[in-house]
């Protein structure tokens, strides 16, 4: 029972992780859009 609920928590951990890093990048683009925007309004 607790090796099961330590396999669980470390599966959670690791896709928690992962999705950290895919939204950090998420928001890197959305920047990067946001900095072209505003060049090509100038």
């Amino acid at each position: 029972m607790k090796s099961a609920t330590l396999l669980l928590l470390a599966l959670f951990m690791g896709t928690l992780l992962s999705g950290c890093n895919t939204f950090r990048g998420f928001g890197e683009d959305v920047s990067h859009v946001g900095g072209v925007i505003s060049r090509a309004a100038k």
